[in-house]
């Protein structure tokens, strides 16, 4: 049976991610908002916004009719922007049959509510946890679509639901695993940016490898240690959604949000990073949101803090970085036995 799936989204990913539906045998319906942009990938089977060198298989449709997309959709997968996602699915309620499977590619945090994407899809449009799914993982859209090896994950609290994104979307570059673990995947997706962003800064500044490694490993730390306080398995941070996609946004040039970062610790501006970055870097924002629930369950996350405090606080790059340096020293795991060893406390 060949599956239709709604992407709404005509970005880096949801283009991307619409092309390895449709080598896996999908029938795709891509949402743009700009009628230029939608007339272009109909005409010449390419987004010249995005990816202009790929080509789009002729089962990628696209359409600025959110209803038309949605039409008979078996699947539909928000590529959105995470901070507009509650808008845009507010208007469309409604559109999809009571059986369509909810899939999230956005990774971050909502600022104001601290909701994950997959709590802001089921208020939104009345879905049950079992009917939303987020994929989350090393995934580069400008590898992707160059049909280079890539893995990634399918996370939902239904494995059946999980399976059945993971065959709608496994090819023979594109390999999907499953997981039940939705607060973990959705977390790892939504810190691994504002890490990225660390680390962009201190390549910007020229700091060096161990600099890097260091932000990397204390970052995956400070993940774990809001996701174990938030119900999150520790070791799903371990896996492709926590470490990988954490490697490989903080190491490729392809990364928005290092290459955000690295404007800064050059000396741009934030209007200027963000001029010269072009599209949108989920942790500019979704930091503060990070950051706001890390201070409702009392977890401390001090490069969180750090980057809010140079991206929204104003502060010096150079400073920042030498005052993470004089923190307090500490055990290294010490924090995060704590946490897991009340994770146990709570499940039992």
């Amino acid at each position: 049976m060949t599956r239709r799936v709604a992407v709404y989204g005509a970005g880096s990913w949801g283009t991307a991610f619409s092309l390895v539906l449709a080598d896996a045998g999908c029938e795709v319906e891509l949402w743009g908002r700009r009628a230029a942009l939608v007339d272009a990938i109909n005409e010449t089977r390419a987004n010249p916004d995005y990816l202009p060198q790929t080509k789009l298989p002729e089962t990628v449709r696209a359409t600025t009719d959110p209803a038309e997309a949605a039409h008979d959709a078996d699947i539909a997968v928000l590529a959105v922007s995470a901070q507009s996602a509650r808008a845009l699915l507010e208007g469309w309620v409604g559109l999809w049959g009571s059986q369509t499977l909810f899939v999230s590619l956005m990774k971050g945090v909502e600022l104001g509510t601290r909701k994950l994407m997959s709590e802001v899809i089921a208020e939104t449009t009345g879905a049950s946890a079992d009917r939303i799914a987020v994929v989350s993982g090393p995934n580069l859209a400008a590898e992707i679509v160059a049909r280079q090896p890539a893995a990634s994950v399918v996370a939902c609290v239904d494995e059946s639901t999980a399976a059945v994104v993971q065959t709608a979307c496994r090819t023979p570059y594109f390999r999907p695993y499953t997981n039940t673990d939705v607060i973990g995947c959705e977390l790892g997706g939504a810190i691994k940016n504002v890490i990225a962003l660390a680390v962009g800064v201190t390549d910007g500044m020229r700091l060096g490898d161990n600099a890097k490694a260091a932000l990397v490993t204390r970052g995956l730390a400070e993940a774990t240690r809001l996701g174990v306080a938030m119900g999150a398995d520790p070791l799903t941070f371990a896996g492709l959604a926590g470490m990988g996609d954490l490697v490989a946004t903080c190491s490729s040039a392809l990364s928005r949000n290092h290459t955000f970062g690295a404007h800064l610790g050059k000396g741009l501006s934030v209007e200027e990073a963000r001029a010269a970055t072009t599209q949108t870097a989920e942790g500019v924002v979704s930091c503060k949101a990070v950051q706001s629930l890390a201070e409702r369950y009392d977890v401390e996350m001090p490069i969180t803090r750090a980057v809010v405090d140079i991206i929204h606080g104003g502060r010096e790059a150079v400073r920042t970085v030498q005052e993470l340096m004089g923190r307090a020293p500490k055990s290294e795991a010490a924090s995060l036995r704590a946490a897991v060893a009340e994770q146990n406390s709570r499940e039992h």
